[in-house]
């Protein structure tokens, strides 16, 4: 059986969401799956654009207003997998746009990769290139006039188009990656690994622990570029005004705060392989694997 729950958390997305949710219900091979979104503390019409569309969509929609302590990203993610009765997750970023088909890929990759065993596939992220970045594996750079580096002039057929052939020049690649704009996880095995670490929170950092976690309990991790997204780059995280050259002084607060979290329970910086992608490492003894704090925000 192939039934998946989509699932997105999001805070102040109000540009980039729409875009997201209707390619997810056009673009989908499961198009009726059902689609969980939770939403945190947003004041940008998010709230309102979720509660006017959730019938269209036929979305399954979550929302908090008033959490003096963010779940973040990572707390989102572990909310909206608490909802699931399907056999998968997929997870989805609130920033993009997917491709045809491309869950459809991702469960042709899991079952290829990972089989009875537990793990997690991703897909092939292509995303504009605001960083001066070189190219890396599993993320595509593009001009950002190539598609549209905004949500107001993303060119959607071009993009469609143009990953149907990338897709199918590339279709054979699978890569030992992990990319976070994407992951099919069985939510038996998501439970396993206790999703991510609420340690974390608001964001940045989760998602390099949660990589290193499933490594060290044997986790299978692949990506396949049969399955491509469009990642409009950190539209919710680091720019949220659009604006490339500034970002908000709390959020560069956030990053330095959950890098030193991560230094204290693993003693040091990740180590990179080939890939660009975290090795296993160990953690620092009588440091927990994860921080659960969801009694914390169930109670408030």
């Amino acid at each position: 059986m192939r039934e998946q729950t989509v699932c997105i958390s999001v805070h102040n997305g109000i540009k980039y969401l729409p875009l997201a949710v209707k390619s997810v219900r056009e673009n989908s091979y499961h198009k009726d799956c059902p689609f969980v979104i939770y939403s945190e503390n947003s004041d940008d019409g998010t709230n309102e654009w979720l509660e006017d569309n959730k019938n269209k969509y036929d979305l399954d929609v979550y929302i908090e207003t008033e959490n003096k302590v963010r779940r973040g990203i990572g707390g989102g993610m572990n909310f909206c997998a608490d909802k699931v009765k399907t056999e998968f997750i997929n997870f989805l970023q609130a920033d993009i746009y997917v491709s045809r088909n491309w869950d459809e890929h991702l469960f042709e990759c899991y079952f290829e990769m990972v089989g009875n065993d537990r793990g997690i596939v991703f897909s092939n992220r292509i995303q504009p290139d605001i960083f001066n970045d070189n190219e890396r594996p599993g993320t595509v750079f593009v001009p950002l006039d190539l598609f549209g580096a905004y949500h107001h002039d993303f060119n959607e057929e071009y993009f469609l188009d143009w990953c149907d052939e990338f897709s199918e020049l590339n279709g054979n690649r699978i890569i030992r990656k992990a990319e976070g704009v994407s992951g099919l996880i069985k939510k038996k095995d998501w439970d396993y690994i206790g999703g991510n670490d609420d340690r974390f929170a608001p964001m940045y950092w989760e998602d390099a622990d949660l990589f290193i976690r499933m490594q060290n309990e044997g986790f299978k991790i692949a990506l396949t570029y049969k399955s491509n997204i469009y990642h409009f780059a950190s539209r919710t995280s680091r720019f949220p005004d659009d604006d490339f050259t500034k970002r908000p002084k709390h959020l560069e607060e956030f990053e330095i705060n959950s890098m030193t979290e991560f230094q204290l329970k693993y003693g040091k910086l990740p180590d990179i392989d080939e890939f660009q992608f975290v090795r296993p490492m160990p953690i620092i003894d009588g440091s927990p694997n994860r921080i659960d704090r969801s009694k914390e925000w169930k109670e408030r």
